[in-house]
């Protein structure tokens, strides 16, 4: 994609935005602002999910797909390793602490099923 495109891409990204916020506050609705802590929490939930640990809200019951699960895992990983040194005390601990455990409740499953 060349430059141009790329910016003209982003501006109307931007402007689309803007205009949802400013609908969201003309309807007295709240307009979620992502932030890094959030999309922490949503690949947590989805790894949890695949782990079988929470309900699938798509299928109701709680399926494990493990290779979904270690996808999200080593996603997880990769931002912890990329992200060194530009979060906050708060985001590097609790993406510290999501991986770790999740971690851990990979392998747990893994020998649950030896």
């Amino acid at each position: 994609m060349n430059e141009e495109v790329r910016k003209r891409v982003d501006e109307e990204w931007k402007a689309q935005v803007d205009k949802e916020k400013t609908q969201a506050q003309k309807d007295e609705a709240v307009y979620h602002q992502p932030t890094f802590t959030i999309f922490l929490s949503s690949l947590g939930m989805q790894a949890m999910i695949a782990l079988g640990k929470l309900e699938n809200p798509l299928t109701g019951k709680a399926d494990k797909n493990m290779e979904q699960a270690r996808f999200l895992i080593d996603t997880m990983t990769i931002l912890k390793e990329k992200t060194k040194g530009n979060l906050s005390a708060e985001e590097e601990k609790m993406l510290e602490e999501a991986v770790y455990n999740l971690q851990l409740l990979y392998v747990q499953e893994k020998n649950a099923r030896s």
